[in-house]
């Protein structure tokens, strides 16, 4: 008796709707090409030249992914932002070196693939990429049948940027008394989730329920994206007359771990919390949590996504390149660690 033939589809794997999701994302993609890119989506990888004018270039690379704020899409259904997370995440990141970034490449894995999902999840990477000013050049769609629950997904992101070497911040500039300039973030950016979603969501709370704290739902509060800070991390380096001696961006470990992987060893940072403003829902987590207040700053960015170092005399030329968000936050001194006041 003769077998029937089984098919690739039928074990789960569906390559027609991997090449029409090639298809869909063609146009958004191209939209991010900068003028380095030579080869881009469609062949077996993404080719880029290096930026002209560099004496020096170095290659800075990050990857990342968006970690338990999955979780939100997924009960949300919404997955147009955390695309643009996990750009955050890795231009963010390379950012810190004074790299400008050049492209970047997003994996994509689920159980089944869901077009509508997937493009709305790659259009939200393509967002990050316009927003990062860099080419979203390749990535990879994985269908793995048995290995995600139906309609959920994991991501994760490769940054690739470039600094020329006379340009590199290595974390040996920053001095006692330099002053520390805080950009906000937009949120909870994509860190702290697990304990986001363990006191807001776990006991009575929902997606959908209206928090009159917030002025939104939970849901929209907590998918709202992470604010990539490459504009003005161009601008702060591409005036000639500005010397930007550190950079940090805040994720996990907060404002207690991160800072001070800027500066020399030594040297530390005391920062005047009164000096900003803390989100209203880190404040709704720490009341409703009952978290304490060093927990609260070491899991989260308190409302500070990236802070900058500059020389005491140039933070005014600084703060007017930066715009009106931007905030004295503190300063640089002579003991290790961070100290708040």
């Amino acid at each position: 008796m003769d077998k029937r033939a089984t098919t690739y589809k039928e074990a789960g794997v569906d390559i027609d709707a991997g090449n029409e999701l090639a298809r869909r994302i063609g146009r958004m993609v191209k939209d991010t090409h900068r003028p380095e890119v030579v080869s881009g989506v469609g062949g077996f990888a993404g080719v880029s030249a290096l930026p002209a004018g560099l004496s020096e270039p170095l290659l800075v690379s990050s990857t990342d992914g968006v970690g338990t704020k999955l979780r939100l899409a997924f009960l949300t259904g919404r997955h147009d932002t955390v695309g643009i997370d996990l750009v955050a995440m890795g231009v963010n990141d390379i950012l810190t070196v004074g790299a400008d970034p050049l492209f970047f490449l997003d994996y994509f894995a689920c159980g089944k693939l869901e077009l509508e999902t997937a493009e709305a999840v790659i259009g939200g990477v393509a967002e990050g990429c316009r927003q990062a000013g860099c080419t979203l050049l390749g990535g990879e769609t994985a269908e793995m049948p048995g290995s995600y629950p139906d309609g959920e997904y994991d991501l994760a992101g490769f940054a690739v940027g470039v600094v020329d070497r006379t340009r590199l911040l290595d974390g040996t500039q920053a001095r006692a008394g330099d002053v520390v300039l805080g950009l906000p973030s937009s949120g909870l950016h994509s860190n702290g989730y697990s304990l986001a979603r363990k006191v807001l969501l776990e006991s009575d709370g929902a997606p959908e329920r209206h928090e009159p704290e917030l002025g939104r739902t939970l849901g929209e509060e907590l998918l709202e994206p992470t604010r990539i800070y490459a504009a003005e991390v161009r601008a702060l380096l591409g005036d000639p007359e500005l010397e930007v001696r550190g950079l940090a961006h805040i994720t996990g470990g907060g404002l207690v771990d991160n800072p001070p992987r800027c500066v020399p060893g030594g040297l530390g940072f005391r920062l005047e919390e009164r000096s900003w403003e803390v989100p209203a829902v880190m404040r709704l987590i720490a009341e409703r949590g009952d978290v304490p207040l060093e927990e609260m700053r070491r899991t989260f960015n308190m409302g500070l996504g990236m802070i900058v170092i500059v020389p005491a005399d140039q933070a005014d030329r600084a703060l007017r390149i930066l715009g009106e968000l931007a905030r004295v936050v503190g300063e640089i001194v002579g003991q290790p660690g961070v100290e708040f006041v």
